[in-house]
């Protein structure tokens, strides 16, 4: 299989949209305890754009190529591999190398395509799920009756994130840009929608709680939202920090930290072990698999482009007009 070919995605590192382009190259080797998809689909995220601009240090054992997140066919096995069989279709998170026609991600970093569900949604999810996993339910804490702010609820993120806690038994407030996001957050569940343009969510969440606040926040704005962000959480109240689009560098008074007992956390997907990504995948595969099959929830999907369109598909990520996952169509 060394000698066989494959499409793939290349970019000028510190580019713009514009830089990336398909060429031909070597297909990728499974190790031991890896396995070779044949993709089907691929998602498109935030840490793609950024690790094109030059501003998104790989983690070492990372691909150089962009992806995260895919849907596919198995079509090669290491020699370690027992819990996955030639032609499974999977969906996995990758450690890079997604924007390709195959790619190798750990066996255990694989889950099975969830019943009645398409490749093309199938592939939006590891990503998503998995960082809202780890970061509302685990780090955050999110418990039944407790109340969950979401800053950006219209991504594939925020609309993720709304639909589980929903589905977890929280109340869900949620900040959006305009009417048409609005709309989708309250399809997916949101209590209450913030449209940051015409409202204060800091005020609007003082009257709504009677002046408690919520119990978690999930951010990824940073910037001037962390001072704020400290004024809307309640007593024990945990921000969860998963990205900086408005910056990471700020000051605070940190004494609402002291006086309410508030915890300020955070976390990056990528830079985490083989085995904590395994055990966010079996926790994933537990808790939120069920509810896919189900129906309770669902990937929302703006758009998806063919492989070689690639750099629209960017340009569209970095406008922030998407509502929902944008995707790459590769081989269905």
């Amino acid at each position: 299989m060394a000698a066989e070919r494959q499409r793939y995605v290349e970019h000028r590192p510190g580019g713009d949209a514009s830089c990336l382009h398909l060429v031909e190259g070597a297909r990728p080797q499974p190790g031991p305890r890896d396995v070779l998809i044949r993709i089907a689909y691929a998602g498109v995220n935030r840490p793609d754009v950024l690790q094109r601009s030059g501003k998104y240090p790989l983690p070492p054992d990372a691909s150089p190529l962009l992806g995260l997140e895919v849907s596919g066919e198995i079509v090669a096995l290491g020699d370690q591999v027992e819990q996955w069989q030639l032609g499974d279709r999977i969906c996995a998170l990758t450690p890079g190398g997604g924007y390709a026609e195959y790619c190798v991600a750990p066996a255990e970093h694989c889950l099975p395509i969830p019943q009645g569900m398409s490749l093309l949604e199938a592939a939006a999810l590891p990503e998503t799920y998995f960082t809202v996993w780890t970061n509302v339910f685990e780090r955050g804490r999110l418990q039944p009756g407790e109340t969950l702010l979401v800053h950006g609820g219209s991504s594939g993120i925020g609309l993720t994130a709304i639909q589980l806690a929903k589905q977890f038994g929280a109340g869900v407030f949620t900040t959006v840009s305009n009417a048409q996001k609005a709309e989708a957050c309250r399809q997916a569940g949101a209590d209450r929608v913030i449209n940051y343009r015409d409202e204060d969510f800091v005020e609007v969440l003082t009257q709504a709680t009677d002046g408690r606040g919520v119990d978690v926040i999930l951010d990824m704005v940073g910037g001037d939202y962390m001072p704020r962000n400290l004024q809307s959480l309640a007593v024990e109240g945990r921000l969860v920090q998963i990205a900086f689009l408005e910056g990471s560098r700020l000051e605070i008074d940190a004494m609402p930290i002291m006086r309410r007992r508030l915890t300020l956390t955070g976390s990056t997907l990528r830079p985490r072990s083989r085995q904590q990504k395994a055990a966010i995948a079996g926790a994933v595969r537990e808790n939120v698999w069920p509810l896919l099959e189900q129906g309770l929830c669902r990937p929302v999907i703006h758009a998806h482009f063919p492989l070689a369109n690639v750099a629209e598909a960017h340009q569209l990520m970095e406008s922030s007009r998407h509502i929902g996952k944008i995707m790459l169509e590769v081989a269905p």
